[in-house]
């Protein structure tokens, strides 16, 4: 999980059942690009979650791996993301359960790639 989450929220996926890595957990962690995010996603089969759309840009253009949620909901307290996250986890992970490649939710909606 990027930096640009809270490592609060990685804390709440792993309390779903999830087995979530925020940044933070590596040693210079908030210093890795894009790319080594990627690397590690790939190289131990996780799932990216962000905020960022350019992890978007590239499935669009390279496809997966790694598997991404992305989340475009604005700025947002740490408790209302926590709780978004919460309501919607069932959906999230039944999703990849089902072979989805890419989730990207808003506060209205969600979008599922394969």
């Amino acid at each position: 999980m990027p930096s640009q989450l809270p490592r609060k929220l990685s804390n709440k996926l792993d309390e779903l059942g999830a087995d979530s890595i925020h940044v933070s957990h590596y040693l210079a962690g908030h210093l890795f690009d894009d790319v080594e995010i990627k690397e590690i996603a790939i190289e131990q089969d996780r799932i990216i979650v962000s905020k960022d759309i350019d992890f978007h840009n590239h499935f669009v253009l390279k496809g997966s791996p790694p598997r991404i949620l992305l989340l475009k909901v604005g700025n947002i307290s740490n408790k209302d993301l926590l709780n978004f996250i919460d309501r919607h986890y069932p959906e999230i992970s039944s999703f990849f359960e089902q072979g989805s490649n890419m989730i990207v939710m808003d506060r209205e909606s969600i979008a599922v790639y394969k």
